[in-house]
């Protein structure tokens, strides 16, 4: 596994684990569709939720939530309508992005963790 698939997976796990703790179900990660993938789906009691998890070292350059463009959000949104197709709900679809920030990649004891609900425009 590259390094850049281990720290994403280790920043995918970071976001499962915040989500957890606040009462969310993981229903899957990493779902792929032919149009892209969408990191992690998770629910609570009003919303199944869409989650794209950005994990940067710092957000100097850039917010990490900057990297989820139009482009992205669109096939992010095509993916979750294919998920959507295949699981239906009565859950409200919601689309979040998770930045993490982790000065030292995978050996930093206590990342930073922001959850954008609603994240996209």
């Amino acid at each position: 596994m590259t390094s850049t698939k281990l720290s994403g997976a280790w920043g995918e796990a970071l976001a499962a684990e915040y989500l957890r703790k606040k009462r969310y179900k993981l229903l899957a990660s990493g779902y792929r569709s032919r149009f892209g993938e969408i990191d992690l789906i998770v629910s609570n009691r009003k919303f199944l939720v869409f989650v794209e998890v950005k994990l940067r070292k710092s957000a100097n350059f850039a917010q990490a939530r900057e990297y989820v463009d139009r482009h992205k959000q669109d096939r992010i949104r095509t993916t979750a309508a294919i998920y959507l197709s295949q699981y239906p709900t009565r859950l409200q679809p919601r689309f979040d992005v998770i930045e993490i920030y982790a000065p030292e990649g995978t050996e930093t004891a206590h990342p930073e963790i922001h959850h954008l609900e609603d994240a996209f425009t």
